[in-house]
C-alpha cells in the first residue's frame, strides 16, 4: 500500500502552493475575509483563471480531470493561506462537479459542467432541514411532488453554504408518491431566481465570506428535466456526494494544520523572551511535536480515504474517520496556536484567530464529531446507537 504522491500529483501540489503564495498571500486572505459577508469573486474569477473549477470534472465537458486525490490536493494547498475561502471553491465542485458528474443526464452534464469549469455558474446544495442536523432522513419535512411537466417543492432548509450567491441549488426533499421509507427522497435542481425561492443569509462565527443560508420553498416548479438521477433515490445518489465532502473537507482541515505549524514555527523562531527565542522552551516545542504528529495522522487518513475513493471502492468509514481525525486536530492546533502566539494570537491582525474561527465549523458540518464516532464504532459491529 503506497500513499505517495506521483510525478504528476506533486507537481500539481507545488503549482497550487506557488499559486496561492503569489496571488493571495495570509496577509490578502485576511483582509477578505474582514469584509464580513461579502463574496469574494476575485477570487473565484482568479479560480477559474487558474482552471481550478475544472478539476475533477471530465475534460469532454471541458474540464481538467483528476480524480478526489488531486481535489484533495487543491483543497489542502487553498486552505493552508485561504482557510474558510477555499469553500469557495470546494461547494460548487461537490455539490455541482461531483453530483451531476455523477448522477446527471447527458443533458445536463453537456449543460453545466462546462460552465461550471469555466466559473460562469456556481452551485450549492441545500439538503439539511431546519430541526434536523445530522439527522437528514428523521427530520425531513420538505416535500416534493411531480406536477404536469415538472416538480413542485415546499418546505425550509437550513445551512446552505452560498446559496446567496449560487445560481443552482441541489436539493432533496421527501417524494411521498414514491413509498413512505424514510430515504424516499428525489433530488432535483432548482434555478436560484426561480419564484417562490427565498434565501436568507445566516450571521455566523467563521467562514464570513460566504455565506451559509436559510432557503424557504414555496410552491417552487422546475421542469421534469431538472431532476437528477432516479426518482426517489436520491439519498442514495447523493451518498458519493457526502462522502466526496467529507474528504474534501477533512483535506482542507489538512490545510489549517500545514498553516498554523507553518505559522508558529515562524513565531517561536523570531520572538524573544527572557533573553532566547521561545523556540528553546520546552513547553513550547512540546506543542510544535503535537501540531507534528497531529498533522502525520491526519495526512494519512485522508490520503486513504482519498485513495479509496478514487478506485471506486467503499469509504464511508473511512472518509467520516479521515474527516473526524482531522477536524478534531485542525481545531485543537489553531486553539495551542493561539496560546502560543499569547495576546498576538488574540488579535485580528494574525492568522491564528481566524483559523481557529474556521476550523471550529469542520467539528459540527458536515457531519458531527459525535455522529462520527458513532458511525466508526458501529463500524466495528457495535448496535446502533441512534
Amino acid at each position: 500500500m503506497d500513499f505517495d504522491l506521483d510525478t504528476e500529483q506533486v507537481a500539481f501540489t507545488r503549482l497550487v502552493r506557488s499559486w496561492v503564495d503569489d496571488n493571495y498571500p495570509k496577509e490578502r486572505c485576511r483582509a477578505i475575509e474582514a469584509a464580513d459577508g461579502v463574496f469574494p469573486v476575485d477570487l473565484w474569477n482568479d479560480m477559474a483563471k487558474a482552471g481550478f473549477h475544472g478539476i475533477g470534472i471530465d475534460p469532454e465537458y471541458g474540464g481538467e480531470g483528476g480524480d478526489v486525490v488531486t481535489q484533495s490536493i487543491l483543497a489542502r494547498e487553498l486552505t493552508r493561506n485561504l482557510g474558510g475561502l477555499s469553500g469557495v471553491w470546494g461547494v460548487s465542485s461537490f455539490a455541482g462537479g461531483k453530483t451531476l458528474s455523477t448522477y446527471g443526464t447527458a443533458e445536463q452534464k453537456a449543460e453545466y459542467l462546462p460552465r461550471l469549469a469555466r466559473g460562469e455558474i456556481r452551485f450549492s446544495i441545500a439538503i439539511t432541514e431546519p430541526s434536523g442536523g445530522t439527522d437528514l432522513l428523521g427530520a425531513m419535512r420538505s416535500r416534493i411532488d411531480k406536477v404536469p411537466g415538472g416538480w413542485r417543492l415546499n418546505g425550509q432548509k437550513v445551512w446552505s453554504s452560498g446559496a446567496n450567491t449560487s445560481d443552482y441549488l441541489v436539493v432533496l426533499a421527501k417524494d411521498h408518491e414514491v413509498g413512505r421509507s424514510r430515504s424516499a427522497l428525489t433530488a432535483v435542481l432548482v434555478p436560484t431566481t426561480t419564484p417562490g425561492l427565498d434565501i436568507r443569509r445566516i450571521p455566523k462565527l467563521g467562514m464570513r465570506s460566504f455565506a451559509a443560508c436559510e432557503v424557504f420553498f414555496d410552491d417552487v416548479v422546475v421542469p421534469d428535466e431538472m431532476l437528477i438521477g432516479v426518482r426517489g433515490r436520491g439519498w442514495h445518489q447523493l451518498l458519493p456526494t457526502l462522502n466526496n465532502e467529507r474528504i474534501i473537507t477533512a483535506s482542507s482541515a489538512l490545510g489549517v494544520l500545514d498553516a498554523v505549524l507553518e505559522d508558529a514555527l515562524q513565531y517561536v523562531k523570531e520572538r524573544q523572551a527572557f533573553g532566547k527565542p521561545i523556540g528553546q522552551f520546552q513547553a513550547l516545542q512540546h506543542y510544535v511535536a503535537d501540531m507534528v504528529a497531529w498533522r502525520e495522522q491526519a495526512e494519512l487518513l485522508v490520503r486513504r480515504a482519498a485513495w479509496l475513493q478514487s478506485l471506486d471502492r467503499p469509504c464511508g468509514v473511512e472518509a467520516t474517520l479521515a474527516h473526524y481525525v482531522s477536524a478534531e486536530y485542525a481545531n485543537q492546533a489553531a486553539d495551542r496556536g493561539i496560546q502560543l502566539l499569547g495576546g498576538l494570537g488574540y488579535s485580528m491582525e494574525t492568522d491564528m484567530q481566524r483559523y481557529w474561527r474556521d476550523s471550529r465549523l469542520y467539528r459540527i458540518a458536515p457531519i458531527t464529531g459525535e455522529m462520527a464516532r458513532n458511525m466508526v464504532a458501529e463500524a466495528q459491529g457495535l448496535p446502533r446507537s441512534f
